[in-house]
C-alpha cells in the first residue's frame, strides 16, 4: 500500500529529527566520555551515525524514500522520482526535523534547549570537502542497487567522516540543524552558507557524472537491436 502525502512528510520530518539527534547526541556523549581525545570522540560519533543512518533508511525508506536531505530531494525531483509539488514540503519538514532533532539531543543531555553554535568551519579545504562528501553521497544513492542502498549510504558517510576535512555533513538540513547546537557536532551560522553552496555543487556534479556513466538510451536500443539481429541470424 502506497503511503499518502501526510505519511511521507511525517516520515521525512521524523527521520531527519532522529538523524540529527543521533549525530548531535552521540557527539555530546563522545565528548563527555573521551577525556579530551578528539579522535576517540570522532570515532564514537562516526559509529553511532553509521548505525543510526542505516536503521533510519530501512525504517522510513519504504514510506518517503528516506531522503532526510534537501540536496537528495532536489535531485530526485529533477529526475522525476519525487513529484515536484512535494519538493518544498519535503525540504520544510527536513529543516524543521533537523532543528527539533538538535533540541531533542540537548534535552536528553540536560542542556539549554535553544543555543547557537560558535564552532567556525570555513576555508577552501572545508568547502572542497563538503563538495566531495555530497558528490560521493549522491553518486552512491544514484548508482546503488535497491537492496544495498541503505548499507552503502551509511558506509560511505562513515568513511567520509574520516577522509574529508569537514567530517562530511553532506546535507543542507544537517547544516541547518547543527547550527542550533554549540557542541562537538555544531557549525556556526556564519559558516553555513559556504557549506550549503558546496553541497549543492557537489550534488549537481554527481548527477552529471551519473549521466556520463550511464549508457545512453540510443546505445541501449542499438545494443538490443543488434542482439535481436544476432539471434535471428542464428535461426536462419
Amino acid at each position: 500500500m502506497t503511503a499518502g502525502t501526510p505519511q511521507k512528510l511525517l516520515a521525512e520530518g521524523l527521520g531527519t529529527a532522529l538523524l540529527l539527534a543521533v549525530v548531535i547526541g552521540s557527539g555530546l556523549m563522545a565528548e563527555r566520555l573521551s577525556g579530551g581525545n578528539v579522535a576517540v570522540a570522532l570515532l564514537a560519533n562516526t559509529l553511532a551515525t553509521v548505525c543510526g543512518l542505516f536503521i533510519l533508511i530501512e525504517v522510513f525508506g519504504p514510506i518517503s524514500g528516506a531522503h532526510f536531505n534537501p540536496a537528495v530531494s532536489l535531485v530526485m525531483a529533477a529526475r522525476g522520482e519525487l513529484p515536484k509539488g512535494l519538493l518544498a514540503p519535503y525540504v520544510v519538514m527536513q529543516l524543521l526535523g533537523a532543528m527539533l532533532g538538535a533540541w531533542l539531543a540537548h534535552a536528553m543531555f540536560d542542556m539549554s534547549i535553544l543555543q547557537f553554535s560558535t564552532k567556525l568551519r570555513t576555508g577552501t579545504g572545508q568547502w572542497i570537502a563538503e563538495g566531495v562528501a555530497t558528490f560521493g553521497l549522491l553518486l552512491v544513492i544514484l548508482r546503488a542497487s535497491a537492496g544495498r542502498a541503505s548499507a552503502m549510504v551509511a558506509a560511505y558517510i562513515g568513511a567520509a567522516y574520516w577522509f574529508t576535512a569537514s567530517t562530511s555533513f553532506a546535507n543542507p538540513a544537517a547544516v541547518f540543524g547543527r547550527m542550533f547546537s554549540d557542541s562537538f557536532a555544531g557549525i556556526a551560522p556564519v559558516s553555513a552558507p559556504g557549506f550549503v553552496i558546496a553541497q549543492l555543487l557537489g550534488a549537481g556534479l554527481a548527477v552529471t557524472v551519473h549521466h556520463w556513466l550511464s549508457p545512453s538510451t540510443a546505445r541501449v536500443k542499438a545494443a538490443g537491436s543488434d542482439a535481436q539481429n544476432s539471434q535471428k541470424a542464428r535461426h536462419v
